[in-house]
């Protein structure tokens, strides 16, 4: 029986250390994000001083480095000798309602007062007594700030204790892969917000390519990736969208297939396969933390794909496109079923065109004769695939 471990314990012929392959991994030197660095650091300056400074929001597709370089600026922050700002990073995806994050910032700085069942209300206020004790700042960094359930009472929350503090603030830096985000807020907290916006554009090929080579000269052995693999997978990942997550995926899953198949190198043939598995993950990984309500339009989109279209595109044999009513009409029965308010039709349309432009489903336009105009929509990826994931989510968040 040992003998089934021994694989395990080799020493990798390919790898040399796969964490600096990990999209987790914060390099010490992000590359070609020296501009949005000096921008994060020149709005947070206000906060280290002790001043109330105007609410950041960062925004670009997944993978233009947006958390590396917050995260980057944060240790900074906590190295400094002297600063009046206490920031705390709270990942949404995890803690995702105004109780979970308020609870998060209590376990930072409080942690006497965490896990004693306090209700909003009391968090609260011990939290605006902990900022009046000395007038510090307090920075929330709030990543993937759009997926939290109730965003409006979490702004409204945040933004309005600036004016129950007599001493010291709070400043809200949010991270979104939506520039629009901000429109789903209600008008109330919209207005509360003071805020400065900072974009991160995609990665061309090349830029990909300097960054794949460097973090391949650390996360694989000397001179086993042939320089083709490199540019191909930057290549790959740019006409994709940018995304230095995915081009670090397509390299590190062509290094598995490389030691999987006893090659000596990683090839550009063993990119062109990991290609299509690292697309597929990443996929998955986005519906998984979509928004609730775009989940359960794709989970929608999902079964209504299991169940047969009623029209096919002709040019394209074998596609199943569905009328985009129907996904809606399906889309108000599941939220129904689990007990929430369904989504107006404008905010489901905005939720399909922002589906679309994340490459989840495809849509188009049908013209005339089909229903007048009406838009056609198909999932990207399998179907049932999509079903069990979104299945295994909600009932992830049923148990808690």
């Amino acid at each position: 029986m040992a003998e089934l471990f021994d694989d395990i314990f080799k020493e990798s012929k390919i790898f040399a250390n796969r964490e600096v392959l990990s999209p987790h991994y914060v390099p010490h030197n992000i590359m070609f994000r020296d501009k949005q660095m000096q921008e994060i650091a020149k709005y947070m300056t206000p906060s280290l001083k002790g001043e109330r400074g105007r609410n950041l929001f960062v925004y670009g597709k997944t993978g233009t480095g947006k958390t590396s370089c917050i995260r980057s600026v944060i240790e900074k922050v906590n190295g400094l000798p002297i600063s009046k700002a206490r920031i705390s990073y709270i990942n949404c995806r995890i803690y995702n309602s105004r109780y979970r994050i308020m609870s998060k910032i209590i376990s930072d700085y409080l942690p006497a007062y965490a896990k004693k069942g306090y209700g909003i209300v009391d968090i609260y206020e011990r939290v605006i007594n902990w900022i009046e004790e000395d007038g510090k700042i307090l920075v929330v960094v709030l990543d993937e700030i759009d997926v939290v359930k109730d965003l409006d009472d979490l702004v409204y929350t945040l933004t309005r204790a600036n004016g129950d503090l007599k001493m010291g603030g709070i400043t809200i830096v949010g991270i979104s892969n939506k520039v629009s985000f901000k429109e789903e807020l209600d008008p109330r907290s919209l207005s509360t917000l003071y805020e400065n916006d900072l974009a991160f554009p995609p990665y061309n090929s090349n830029e990909l390519a300097m960054i794949l080579k460097d973090r391949v000269g650390v996360g694989f052995r000397k001179g086993v990736v042939e320089a083709a693999a490199i540019n191909l997978a930057a290549a790959l990942a740019a006409k994709e969208s940018g995304d230095a997550r995915l081009a670090l995926k397509i390299i590190s899953k062509a290094g598995e297939l490389a030691e999987e198949r006893g090659y000596d190198m990683v090839t550009a043939e063993c990119v062109s396969d990991a290609a299509k598995y690292a697309d597929e993950e990443i996929a998955y990984e986005i519906i998984n933390t979509l928004p609730e309500h775009q989940q359960l339009i794709v989970y929608a989109i999902a079964l209504l794909s299991m169940q047969g279209s009623r029209y096919k595109r002709l040019s394209e044999e074998g596609d199943t496109y569905l009328f985009s009513g129907d996904i809606y009409e399906k889309y108000v029965a599941v939220a129904n079923s689990l007990k929430k308010e369904p989504k107006s039709s404008r905010w489901y349309r905005k939720y399909i065109s922002d589906l679309d432009m994340q490459g989840i489903i495809v849509s188009y336009e049908s013209g005339k004769g089909i229903r007048g105009h009406t838009k056609l929509i198909k999932l990207s990826y399998q179907a049932e695939k999509i079903k069990e994931s979104i299945e295994a989510t909600l009932s992830k968040e049923g148990s808690g």
